[in-house]
């Protein structure tokens, strides 16, 4: 059995609460919330946890966990925000740690509803619960100037990107699987790397632009450099570079942060995202200030004539380690009302 962090005491459990689980290749972070007296997207977390998804033999085993751990025992509906996506009854994502098959999830945690969401889309459908405090503008005006979608983008375990679209008050989301499309170097030094990393396979955005990814880009640029790139960790390459005496890590990441402001402003592109830019996942917060003095915002702006329109969207970075079961929650009331209203009657 894992270990999990916890926050919240035991609760009175509310007539229309739901278990959220937001689950990534390395962390599953649970949540027991509540829809309010307003229906719709009022709900409130009344317990949270967070595990290390290497400790626990399956997803079955940590939600087992918080539901036995928390006042979420006689729960029987649950929303999953989860990376990949679902063909017939299975959940398709190298980054995950154990296959995961619906029916038998179901069947095991002997639940009445069992929902699934893109963990993205689960994002892109907690914006609207961002405030300015949990929240950095990188580049752009505080509000957008032009209508259009807005999109959320996030290197962690793998490359996520989800778009939010406005709709008659109720937006749509449409997930992406951008991370899995081929990336494409502009500067010499990134064709030199991407031919170095070609020797083994294909490469893919999130095969550099991610938690592993930046271990892959430490491993490649170490051989281009003639220099032992030790076998790291995302976080120990991330404090190498703060440390300023590590000149391979501090490369790293400020290639890292280069080529992710490239890609970035390809994808705005791609997706008409004039409506704004969310940087979100579990990579970047660590390594925000390296970001902010990288070139990530020229690298982002430099799209030839488009850089004029480029400059008009904002792009902010996310700080909120519960966005994903936020999301999970708002993405599952807003798709039955019916047990959003059973809190509003409660």
């Amino acid at each position: 059995m894992g270990q999990a962090t916890s926050q919240g005491a035991a609760v009175r459990v509310h007539p229309a609460s739901l278990i959220a689980a937001d689950v990534g290749g390395t962390h599953a972070r649970v949540a027991l919330l509540a829809a309010g007296p307003r229906g719709g997207d009022d709900f409130a977390i009344l317990e949270y946890r967070k595990y290390a998804c290497a400790d626990f033999a399956s997803l079955a085993e940590i939600i087992g966990d918080f539901r036995a751990a928390s006042a979420g025992a006689a729960i029987d509906r649950v929303a999953l925000a989860i990376a990949g996506f679902v063909i017939d009854d299975a959940v398709v994502n190298v980054n995950l740690p154990w296959p995961v098959s619906i029916s038998s999830l179901r069947r095991t945690l002997g639940v009445r509803e069992l929902a699934l969401v893109n963990d993205f889309e689960a994002i892109a459908h907690a914006i609207g619960h961002v405030d300015a405090g949990s929240a950095t503008l990188l580049c752009g005006p505080q509000q957008a100037t032009l209508p259009g979608p807005i999109l959320v983008v996030g290197p962690g375990t793998g490359l996520g990107a989800a778009l939010r679209i406005a709709h008659a008050g109720h937006p749509v989301i449409l997930g992406t699987e951008a991370g899995q499309a081929t990336l494409a170097p502009e500067t010499d030094l990134e064709f030199d790397l991407l031919r170095e990393m070609r020797r083994h396979a294909r490469v893919d955005i999130e095969h550099v632009l991610s938690g592993p990814g930046l271990v892959n880009l430490h491993r490649a640029l170490g051989a281009l450099r003639g220099a032992a790139a030790t076998s790291r960790t995302p976080a120990e390459i991330t404090s190498a570079a703060f440390s300023r005496t590590d000149a391979l890590a501090r490369e790293t990441v400020e290639v890292f942060c280069g080529w992710l402001g490239a890609v970035l402003g390809d994808l705005a592109l791609v997706y008409g995202a004039q409506g704004g830019i969310y940087l979100a996942g579990g990579v970047l917060p660590q390594m925000k200030e390296l970001l902010v003095a990288s070139t990530f915002v020229a690298r982002f702006l430099d799209k030839g004539a488009m850089r004029q329109a480029l400059g008009q969207t904002p792009v902010r970075l996310v700080e909120h380690a519960q966005l994903g079961v936020i999301g999970a929650a708002s993405w599952y009331f807003s798709n039955h009302p019916r047990d959003a209203r059973e809190g509003a009657r409660a």
